[in-house]
């Protein structure tokens, strides 16, 4: 099969970058023609506000330079990460003009929401989703910013119009069947969803280790409920946390004597400390979408302490494969760390039983087999 694959990368390095080189990866190792359109937000501001403007609603220039790979490299299908800002909407129509179908991957909810988190205050916000997103311009949700959050809403609203998200897009991909429901109830056609989750390769060796601490990878920031887990920290004191992560709220955390800053880390070094843990915390009070580092866990073999709360309650069962917490408890999270350091054994058991999970639903050849039914499906309906 022959995909050309669109991505448009931020100025800061995210999760949507790795997933988008993960799977470019995938495709080729199964022997697929690949090819990428790639551009990236850096220099973005000396490109004038009212430019800048323009081209996140409509990018004449990101049109025409698709049009013209399509017609050079001729894909089966073209699957689209991230579109924000550079690339624009404007490639889904130049796809529809040539026929070829689009797959698109809902790594955040921009398309409901002009900050892409549903959040507003360190607090889970639906204002926006199934209307139009001005409640997030009233708010400056995106920076803020009214002002930014306007143009953003305004490339939501004119694609509504448009109906781009409707006609122009043959398959949208869901990281999870919550959030699968929440693009429903924003707009989304259902029958145009499709649920297929990131995957992450195979960390092999499964977690036995004796340790009774925990370990926190991820941005230090408020939606990642970083002041949440430093709350829990001064409670449960006798708890030790080893933080991997760089963020805004670094000292946040650093001021309590349990926790063991690594700073940032690369993959390998990682996969080393999930082997070394008693459990995953992610304290996170938004969404989140799809956590790689979840599934990592899960591949190590290492159960997770997680907010009850989104993407987490759907991919984690309670005391099986990890503990849920109420979402912006210190308390709840402190008392499921207390309990998780006073049972061995069954926290091992739940590490079993999320390495089998990881078996059965995010193996890289398992997510092959998914992508390419999508693929498939897409094809099958412009082109029958």
């Amino acid at each position: 099969m022959k995909v050309l694959v669109c991505h448009n990368r931020y100025q800061q390095r995210g999760g949507e970058d790795s997933v988008f080189e993960s799977e470019v990866g995938l495709l080729r190792t199964f022997g697929h023609d690949v090819e990428t359109f790639v551009r990236d937000n850096e220099g973005l501001e000396s490109r004038g506000k009212l430019k800048l403007l323009a081209d996140t609603i409509w990018s004449s220039e990101s049109h025409a330079e698709l049009s013209d790979a399509i017609h050079t490299f001729r894909p089966d299908v073209i699957h689209v990460h991230n579109t924000f800002a550079r690339l624009s909407p404007s490639i889904y129509s130049a796809a529809a003009s040539l026929r070829v179908p689009v797959v698109q991957t809902l790594h955040n909810f921009r398309l409901l929401c002009p900050q892409a988190l549903l959040m507003r205050e360190s607090k889970v916000c639906e204002d926006c989703v199934g209307r139009l997103p001005w409640r997030g311009v009233m708010h400056g949700c995106y920076r803020g910013s009214r002002a930014q959050t306007a143009a953003l809403a305004a490339a939501v609203t004119v694609h509504r119009a448009l109906g781009t998200w409707s006609s122009k897009v043959s398959r949208y991909i869901a990281l999870n069947d919550f959030c699968k429901e929440v693009f429903v109830r924003g707009g989304l056609p259902r029958d145009r969803l499709r649920v297929k989750p990131n995957f992450v390769e195979d960390r092999h060796r499964v977690t036995s280790s004796g340790s009774d601490e925990f370990l926190y990878v991820g941005r230090l920031s408020i939606e990642k409920g970083i002041d949440v887990l430093s709350s829990a920290l001064a409670l449960a004191s006798d708890v030790k946390c080893h933080v991997v992560g760089t963020g805004e709220m670094e000292e946040t955390i650093r001021m309590r004597p349990n926790a063991v800053m690594y700073g940032w880390q690369d993959g390998e070094s990682i996969n080393d400390l999930m082997h070394h843990h008693l459990a995953l915390v992610m304290p996170s009070v938004w969404y989140e979408n799809f956590p790689r580092t979840l599934v990592e866990a899960f591949s190590a073999g290492l159960p997770v302490v997680a907010s009850r709360l989104g993407a987490m309650a759907a991919l984690i069962e309670d005391g099986r494969t990890g503990l849920l917490f109420n979402p912006g408890e210190p308390g709840d999270l402190a008392g499921k760390l207390e309990w998780a350091r006073a049972h061995h054994l069954e926290m091992r058991r739940m590490g079993e039983n999320a390495r089998r999970e990881y078996e059965q639903k995010y193996t890289p050849a398992r997510n092959h087999e998914q992508l390419l039914s999508i693929y498939r499906e897409a094809i099958e309906e412009v082109a029958p």
